[in-house]
């Protein structure tokens, strides 16, 4: 009985809540959604070494599991200019949308955030004498790249990704 009185609360409020709507520009059930999806753990992919250099290329097996780092301008991603998604090319986790793509003038393909706060995870990386924040797959812990204080508005992030670390699908 005790849940049946938080069910009705629950349905009394619901409709107060519809300035969502409003500040989102989503339905109230989206946003819920949305989140209820961002909060949620990721799925998790565990391969030995001789299993992942069977699916990846030498180039993806050299940046995403050795930690390496692609040649500047040399992805193809950097000139990608339509509307899809970014995903890791290890495990196929959408990692990143078009939407908050942006030219550095780095030569890496960069964005100012994830598609999902559990899309990525940071570490610490004090590798080539520098304090630096690495960005790994959240699913498989592939190397993608690393994320800076410099980007542009709204977050003021760099996501600073090895184009060869994922691949693209357009919408």
């Amino acid at each position: 009985m005790k849940y049946a009185s938080l069910i009705v609360l629950i349905v009394c409020l619901l409709p107060g809540f519809s300035f969502l709507n409003a500040w989102s520009g989503q339905p109230f059930n989206q946003v819920i959604a949305k989140a209820l999806i961002d909060d949620k753990p990721p799925r998790r992919v565990v391969k030995s070494n001789a299993e992942w250099k069977k699916i990846l290329t030498p180039d993806q097996y050299a940046v995403l599991r050795e930690h390496g780092t692609e040649r500047a301008g040399t992805s193809p991603l950097n000139d990608i200019h339509e509307h899809g998604t970014f995903y890791c090319a290890a495990c196929h986790n959408p990692l990143f949308s078009y939407d908050t793509k942006f030219n550095s003038g780095t030569g890496w393909p960069s964005f100012f955030a994830p598609i999902a706060k559990n899309a990525v995870k940071e570490e610490s990386d004090k590798s080539y004498g520098m304090i630096r924040t690495e960005v790994l797959c959240s699913v498989c812990d592939g190397h993608l790249g690393h994320v800076f204080n410099d980007g542009p508005k709204p977050t003021g992030l760099r996501y600073c990704m090895n184009g060869v670390a994922m691949t693209f699908e357009k919408k």
